[in-house]
């Protein structure tokens, strides 16, 4: 490969990087895989454990993933091709869609005996769409047929009832442009669609799948696919429709970016990294985005880079992780290849090089722009963020994912707040941004399903769905600068019960966190070692601790990179049990908290 061109700190002062940077890295990756493709090209089989799905799905998923790069690599050079990699991957193709004989060491699972196929068919058929004039069309006829038919079994019912539906969608665009199974794939289309309608919860916010899942799949699957079909199928009513949802997301999205690049660290296949920008590059490629011209590259480059300086792809190859490989963050169905779908930020190279999203000069991220707290309404989350520091912290009153196993929340959903610049701690330790009452085993009770009561300017408020041991709590958080106070109430529990509040896990240095107790806890916080997160071998998580007969228990907390610890406000709880907070420039709010209901008042 070419040396990496030169920075540009006049176009990109924030980044350095440029259109050629993208092009440099995007060539990189392919060439990094190379190696470990099949004879034939069918397979691409990266070293490592093996997913759940076997070898290989796994040698599928290194295909397609690694595939969709190439065609926005291509196709955003209009066809221009200087590696030779479409005819690798037409080779490729025509290999894994062969009916398997028993010596067939290339042929793909089949979609309607691998689940995992359904998932990767639509990164193949996506790819297919955006260099038909290069690669589909010039294919032998036999070979379109057994693509075509091979692609044709995701048009049913998906076995996942999330943005799984989104797969036969993506491949049913692409069937039906092409003059195959047009109509089969044409409900699949309508069939995506109308399902994802039911997930949609307002202001540009998608839940995945029935239950609160608010994560970065809203931006690399519920969005990104749409949008894309709507595009390429030249209809402009969908356009329109799914385009303006999405810039409703962007305004949400380009907020939870910290000033580094890191985007915020919440929500599960983590290890798609920078595919976390492909909906900021959506909305420049539909003009739909909502951010002024150069902030979409300011992000999106500043994201790449983040990862890449870290060592996501030392070696040649993308890891399973954040910055370098860590396990806890990896799922069962993640497979060597699956840290690829990160392709999907390379969505940008579909702007032309004159395009002037590449060519005008980066802007600010929103967290550089000055001290903010949003509250967003539809994940009922708040975020808070810090230009001193660049750090974004997102309060989680409104998503929940999935419970890991009983008695043990998943940390990638389940905790009260995230970051940019912090990961939670494991499954089996101490657990950060935790309330709860204090078990039989001395590990806090797991938060469980959440039922959101309501967000504001400056707060936002929620309560576990379901009672524990009859025990109910609900939880708010009120955010300034780089403070938050925490306000938890506590009714039902049996005499004796013991409660406990946890902060941030940070490792003291690059990072610093702090508890002060204020109301209901037995004294100050004291430290916890929690071992490593994704940011930091070794991290520590004040633990404050009380007896649940309390009622109520308020706490400030904060986390920064500044160095300094932030003034705090006073706080003081009246008669009646509301909070007073008055922050350091006058501002006066009272908290009213109860276990079904919140409310944050001004002044007085």
């Amino acid at each position: 490969m070419d040396a990496p061109p030169p920075e540009d700190r006049v176009a990109s002062p924030y980044t350095g990087w440029t259109r050629a940077h993208w092009e440099g890295v995007a060539d990189a990756l392919l060439a990094g895989v190379r190696p470990y493709a099949s004879p034939e090209g069918a397979l691409i089989a990266l070293p490592g454990q093996p997913s759940a799905s076997g070898g290989r799905s796994d040698g599928l998923e290194g295909f397609a993933r690694t595939f969709l790069l190439a065609a926005f690599r291509v196709a955003g050079a209009d066809g221009h091709d200087p590696h030779g990699v479409l005819r690798r991957y037409a080779d490729g193709l025509a290999a894994g869609t062969r009916t398997p004989g028993r010596d067939d060491a290339e042929s793909w699972p089949r979609p309607s005996e691998c689940g995992q196929a359904w998932v990767e068919a639509a990164s193949v058929a996506l790819g297919l769409r955006l260099t038909r004039p290069w690669l589909w069309d010039l294919l032998d006829r036999d070979v379109q047929e057994r693509a075509a038919d091979w692609l044709s079994e995701v048009l049913g019912t998906p076995p996942v009832n999330n943005n799984w539906w989104l797969f036969p969608l993506t491949v049913g665009g692409f069937l039906a442009d092409a003059g195959h199974h047009v109509e089969a794939s044409s409900a699949a289309v309508d069939r995506g669609l109308a399902k994802i309608e039911t997930w949609y919860t307002g202001g540009g916010w998608y839940t995945d799948g029935p239950e609160r899942s608010f994560d970065h799949y809203n931006g690399w699957a519920l969005h990104l696919y749409p949008v894309l079909h709507a595009r390429l199928s030249g209809d402009a009513a969908l356009l329109e429709k799914y385009g303006e949802r999405l810039g409703r997301h962007i305004e949400d999205h380009a907020r939870l970016f910290g000033a580094d690049g890191a985007p915020l660290h919440q929500g599960r296949s983590l290890t798609y990294r920078f595919a976390a920008t492909s909906a900021l590059w959506a909305g420049a490629l539909t003009g739909r985005t909502p951010l002024a011209t150069g902030t979409t590259r300011r992000i999106a480059s500043g994201s790449l880079r983040y990862f890449l300086d870290r060592g996501a792809a030392d070696g040649g190859l993308l890891s399973r992780g954040w910055h370098g490989p860590y396990p806890p963050i990896v799922q069962d169905y993640s497979g060597p290849a699956s840290p690829y779908w990160a392709s999907k930020a390379f969505v940008g190279l579909l702007l032309p090089a004159d395009h002037p999203e590449w060519t005008a000069v980066e802007r600010p991220a929103p967290a550089e722009t000055g001290d903010a707290v949003t509250a967003l309404a539809a994940p009922c989350w708040l975020v808070q963020s810090t230009a001193a520091d660049g750090v974004v912290r997102v309060h989680n009153h409104g998503s929940d994912g999935q419970i890991v196993r009983p008695g043990r929340d998943d940390p990638l959903y389940a905790r009260l707040a995230y970051s940019t610049h912090t990961g939670p701690t494991e499954p089996d330790a101490v657990p950060d941004n935790h309330f709860g009452p204090v078990g039989e085993d001395g590990m806090p009770a797991p938060r469980g399903r959440i039922t959101p009561l309501g967000s504001g300017p400056g707060w936002a408020a929620s309560a576990p769905r379901e009672p524990g041991g009859g025990v109910r709590t609900a939880s708010m958080t009120l955010a300034r600068g780089a403070v938050e106070v925490r306000v938890h109430r506590v009714e039902g529990a049996p005499p004796g019960t013991r409660v406990r509040a946890s902060g941030w896990a940070a490792d003291g240095e690059r990072m610093i966190s702090a508890l002060h107790a204020v109301h209901g806890f037995d004294g100050p916080a004291r430290p916890v070692r929690t071992g490593s997160t994704a940011y930091a071998r070794r991290t520590t998580v004040p633990v404050l601790e009380g007896d649940a007969g309390q009622g109520l228990f308020v706490c400030c907390a904060y986390l920064t990179g500044t160095g300094a610890p932030p003034p705090l406000p006073r706080v003081r709880v009246e008669d009646g049990g509301s909070v007073r907070v008055t922050w350091p420039d006058g501002e006066v709010r009272r908290a009213i908290l109860r276990v079904d209901s919140a409310e944050v008042r001004g002044g007085g």
